[in-house]
C-alpha cells in the first residue's frame, strides 16, 4: 500500500465515525488549506473567506478528490465533529529532547481521576510519536467547549471548537499517530466538563513591596495555608495536593516573594507528614516549581 493511500484509507476512517477532516501539510501538522492572505475568493471562498474548520468534510467524494492529490496527513476539526480531546504531552527540553522536570500529561491526568474518584476512562485513544496520548470524547450536545492550553493540569491541553487533532495514521518525522484504543469516543466525563466550564482565567497579582532576603506576608500565609493541606490530604491524593500546591506556591518564587529552598522545606515536611516518600517528595516539588516556572505569568510592578 502507497503511503497516499494509507493516508485517504486514514481520512475515511476519521469520516466514518462522523469526524469532519481536512488535509494537513504532508509530514506535517499545519492544515494545507490556503490562509486568510492567501485566499483566491473563489470556489467555496467566492463569497469570503472559508476557514479549515468549516471546510471539513466527512463526505467521501471530496475526500478522495483531496487525498489523491498529495500524501495529506490527516485533521479532524474537534469542533464540528462535536469532540473534546484531550492531548496529554510529554514534556520536552529546549533541545527537544524527553526531560523529566515536570509531570508528563499522563501522570497529571491520573491525578486528576484520582482527585474526581474514578479510574481511567476508557475511550477512543491514539499514541502520538512522542509518546503522548491523545483521549477522544463526545461533548455534550449544544455545548461549545473552546480549547485549553495547560490550564487544566500541567502538560494537559484540550481541543474542542477552533481545534484541530491530527487523526491517527497520520505520519510525522517522529513517527506514526497510531490507535491505541479502537473503541467509539465516549460521553465527555462530568467532572472534566465542571473543570474546562470553570477553568480560571489568570488574574494579575498586585505588586507588594519586595524586601531583598525576606518573604512577603501574602506569601508567607499562602505557603502556611497549601502546606496544611498537603499535610491533612487523604490517602489517594496525597500526590495531587502536593504536586498542585506546590505549583500554587511556585509563582510567589517567580514573583521574587518567597525563596525557593523554603518552599522546598517547607512542602518537604508537609509531604512526609501525609505519608509519601521523601524521594517521591522532593521529585514532585521539583516538578511543581519547575511547571511555575514555565508558565507563571510576570506580576504587574508598581
Amino acid at each position: 500500500m502507497t503511503t497516499r493511500q494509507h493516508l485517504l484509507d486514514a481520512a475515511l476512517e476519521a469520516a466514518g465515525r462522523g469526524w469532519p477532516v481536512h488535509p494537513l501539510r504532508p509530514g506535517g501538522k499545519g492544515s494545507a488549506l490556503h490562509g486568510e492572505r492567501a485566499c483566491p475568493h473563489t470556489g467555496e471562498c467566492a463569497g469570503g473567506h472559508v476557514k479549515w474548520e468549516q471546510r471539513a468534510t466527512t463526505a467521501p467524494a471530496r475526500i478522495r478528490a483531496a487525498w489523491t492529490a498529495g500524501a495529506f496527513n490527516v485533521g479532524i476539526a474537534t469542533g464540528p465533529s462535536g469532540l473534546v480531546v484531550v492531548d496529554l504531552d510529554v514534556p520536552k527540553e529546549k533541545n527537544g529532547k524527553g526531560s523529566s522536570d515536570a509531570p508528563d500529561g499522563a501522570t497529571s491526568f491520573a491525578a486528576l481521576c484520582e482527585r474526581a474518584g474514578v479510574s481511567w476512562p476508557t475511550t477512543y485513544t491514539v499514541r502520538t510519536p512522542s509518546g503522548g496520548m491523545h483521549l477522544y470524547f463526545q461533548a455534550p450536545p449544544g455545548v461549545h467547549l473552546p480549547c485549553t492550553a495547560k490550564s487544566v493540569a500541567p502538560n494537559v491541553d484540550t481541543r474542542a471548537w477552533g481545534g484541530n487533532i491530527v487523526a491517527a495514521g497520520s505520519i510525522t518525522s517522529a513517527g506514526a499517530y497510531e490507535v491505541a484504543d479502537d473503541g467509539p469516543a465516549v460521553a465527555l466525563p462530568g467532572w472534566l466538563l465542571s473543570r474546562l466550564r470553570t477553568a480560571p482565567k489568570p488574574v494579575a497579582a498586585p505588586a507588594p513591596l519586595l524586601i531583598p532576603g525576606q518573604a512577603t506576608r501574602r506569601a508567607e500565609v499562602a505557603l502556611e495555608r497549601e502546606t496544611a493541606r498537603v499535610r491533612k490530604a487523604p490517602e489517594g491524593q496525597r500526590h495531587h495536593l502536593l504536586l498542585t500546591r506546590t505549583i500554587v506556591i511556585g509563582r510567589f518564587v517567580v514573583w521574587g516573594e518567597i525563596a525557593r529552598d523554603v518552599v522546598e522545606q517547607a512542602f518537604g515536611v508537609a509531604g512526609e507528614a501525609a505519608g509519601l516518600p521523601a524521594a517521591e517528595c522532593r521529585a514532585t516539588i521539583r516538578d511543581a516549581l519547575a511547571y511555575s516556572a514555565r508558565t507563571c505569568r510576570a506580576r504587574e510592578t508598581a
